[in-house]
């Protein structure tokens, strides 16, 4: 079953969460993850990153946003989106516009009639398989 929602409910989403972890990937391929507490701008996250995570967001610029759960057994937030970096003042700003997102937790009892074994509730881009 495929469930299209507004980028309303994925901003909905995001707020219910403190911040979350930025991830990029480097030059020779290896992930890295800060913590960023990103801010809604005109549809896309925007927060100030680092000169690791701004090199790497240039050199590929799918990343993904990932929230924790905010209590044992709560749903995670994650988006993939595309990123932008610009330079502020003295510091480097990343500007990501969301391409999917998922509340996602591990299922207490799996579904063999599912294709995921987990509890996933797509937001943005993404089917739910029932």
């Amino acid at each position: 079953m495929s469930v299209s929602v507004p980028l309303e409910r994925l901003q909905q989403a995001a707020a219910e969460y403190d911040g979350g972890y930025l991830v990029t990937v480097g030059e020779d391929s290896r992930p890295h993850a800060v913590y960023v507490a990103p801010v809604w701008e005109e549809g896309a996250l925007v927060a100030e990153i680092g000169t690791r995570s701004a090199a790497n967001a240039t050199l590929h610029p799918e990343v993904a946003l990932v929230y924790p759960p905010r209590v044992l057994g709560g749903y995670s937030l994650i988006m993939d989106g595309t990123a932008t970096v610009a330079p502020g003042d003295g510091k480097r700003g990343v500007r990501v516009v969301p391409t999917k997102a998922m509340l996602h937790r591990p299922a207490t009892a799996p579904d063999p009639a599912r294709a995921c074994a987990d509890d996933c509730v797509p937001i943005l881009g993404g089917r739910a398989e029932r």
